[in-house]
């Protein structure tokens, strides 16, 4: 290691109180507390630009593609033909750009509580969105994700949960309300999706959302992604859903659909698809405990 890496400023992720990862700073590119969240973007030279909030790691310029296009094409091709998709978080702009790649979507509603974290996202990490916050589709709202789902008189064929961990604004969207709202939101035979955290480090997390979402829908369940940036082994991500069939579909079909759509991916794959569902059997015993 050389004496500069050494004496560099380094940012330290504290997510879990015992253990995290560090990163080198070589600039800071935006740092400000925006109100709901302390917020900084800065340069790494592995990850390229990497964006934190209030001390996790929240999304980086080298591996983004991974996380986004498992949270999007999953809950898409298992759907089939969604028109009308919402978007809880996700200032980014990651899942949006994502969504938009599917040619059978009419319409897509971004919920985000705050701006300054879609502002920045533009100006420091334009090729997460790559303009879809301009696509004339999207319908961006400034707002608490659980206060517009519990209002809403719109339902939706998709709705992905792109939130925080639960801590600070994003505590409210593991919670039994956010879910009640999710599922009157939803269309028949819709699927919604949320990130649930990295689960063999955040277990508890599975048991949780389990068992919140088991008595609103006929099927709860997870899938898993490894994405290398959120540490700590396999990302696992909520799934649930009144029409069963959409989680066990044969693999030709999520093929013709993916093929169909033509959008282009670089981690999505079908077999990734239908794999994605096999969980470990510690995820198991904790949907069952």
């Amino acid at each position: 290691m050389s004496a500069s890496t050494q004496t560099a400023k380094k940012y330290l992720e504290t997510l879990y109180p015992s253990w995290g990862q560090q990163f080198v700073i070589d600039e800071v590119l935006f740092e400000v507390d925006t109100g709901h969240q302390h917020l900084v973007i800065f340069k790494n030279d592995q990850w390229g630009t990497v964006m934190a909030l209030d001390g996790v790691i929240q999304t980086t310029e080298k591996d983004e593609f991974i996380y986004h296009e498992m949270m999007t094409h999953v809950p898409m091709l298992a759907h089939g033909h969604a028109k009308k998709v919402l978007i809880i978080g996700g200032g980014d702009g990651g899942i949006l750009r994502e969504v938009l790649k599917h040619s059978c979507v009419e319409s897509v509603t971004q919920v985000e509580i705050d701006q300054q974290v879609i502002d920045m996202c533009v100006q420091y990490l334009p090729n997460h969105s790559a303009g879809a916050f301009e696509d004339p589709k999207a319908n961006i709202v400034i707002a608490d994700g659980v206060d517009f789902v519990t209002d809403c008189a719109e339902q939706f064929d998709v709705i992905i949960s792109d939130s925080t961990d639960p801590i600070g604004p994003g505590e409210v969207l593991f919670t039994s309300r956010f879910y009640q709202g999710i599922q009157r939101c939803l269309n028949p035979g819709g699927v919604f999706v949320a990130q649930n955290g990295v689960s063999f480090m955040q277990t508890d997390e599975v048991f949780t959302t389990f068992k919140r979402l088991t008595p609103l829908f006929q099927q709860a369940s997870f899938y898993a992604a490894a994405v290398p940036t959120y540490v700590g082994g396999i990302m696992t991500f909520a799934w649930a859903t009144d029409q069963a069939a959409l989680k066990q579909q044969p693999l030709a079909v999520i093929q013709s659909r993916y093929d169909a759509a033509g959008i282009q991916t670089r981690f999505y794959t079908p077999e990734l698809h239908l794999g994605a569902f096999a969980l470990p059997k510690y995820v198991q015993d904790a949907m069952q405990s």
